[in-house]
Order: structure tokens, then sequence, then C-alpha cells
């Protein structure tokens, strides 16, 4: 399995590109260079590669589910629970993921086939849902954005 391929895949909130190569990504979506991807990863000890959760909230991290969080560092992870996409995401580690449209529309099944390099389809399907949580980590406290 290649990394730097877009796969389309059901992650554990809806269909997503996923890929390591974010530049990629960008092109397919006709994205902002500007606009960061969030990261799934697979395990807390791969979350700590990337960032470092302030102590007062790794319980609250810890425990999530479906919930995305900002950083100090600024970048945008979320710890995946889900079994069935799990299977997929521990060949990589991690992963930048996004939403399978362009950038600013609705999902279009068709559109996110032919964008793909390479489909993965589990026995759930493909199908839009609603987005993680996104919460904003501060030293003190967390603010919800999304």
């Amino acid at each position: 399995m290649n990394p730097n391929k877009i796969y389309l895949a059901q992650t554990d909130t809806t269909a997503g590109f996923l890929s390591q190569n974010e530049s990629g990504l960008k092109k397919v979506k006709r994205r902002p260079c500007y606009k960061p991807f969030l990261m799934e990863v697979a395990s807390l000890s791969e979350l700590k590669q990337f960032t470092r959760v302030p102590k007062k909230f790794k319980k609250v991290v810890r425990r999530a589910k479906k919930t995305t969080f900002i950083y100090p560092n600024k970048k945008a992870l979320r710890v995946v629970k889900d079994e069935e996409h799990l299977k997929f995401l521990r060949k990589f580690g991690w992963m930048y993921s996004t939403s399978a449209n362009v950038s600013g529309q609705g999902f279009d099944i068709g559109f996110a086939k032919r964008a793909a390099d390479i489909v993965v389809e589990d026995r759930r399907g493909l199908w839009e849902g609603p987005p993680s949580s996104l919460l904003k980590v501060g030293r003190k406290k967390i603010k919800r954005v999304r």
C-alpha cells in the first residue's frame, strides 16, 4: 500500500479522501493552499509523535469519540476508535483526512470514485455522515469550534 496515493474510504464519521500526500489531496479537493487538513491517527502513541496533549486534558482526549482536537501547535488530530476504519488506518499509522467532495460542495459518489486513486469499500459501503466535532485545546481551556 502506497501512502502517497489518494484513498477513498469510509471513515468513522463520513466518506473521505485519505493520504499522506497533502498536496495531492489539495489538488483533488480544489482547496486553497493555506487551508490545512486534519490528521487521523491509529493510536494515542501515534498521537504523541505529532503533538503534546496538555496534562489537564489527557483524559478528555483519551475518551473522546468522533472528535478532532486542534492542539496548541496548530495541528488538528483525531484518534480513530472505529474498528472498521482502524483496520485500514493501522497499515499507515496516520493519514491526512478530508471529506470526499470538492471543497465547499456536497458529497457526490461519482466524483469521489473518479478522483481517488484507490477505492476502499468495506461492508458498510460509502455514505456521507456528519463531520467530527472540532475542539480547540488551549493550555487552560477547550473551546468548541464545530
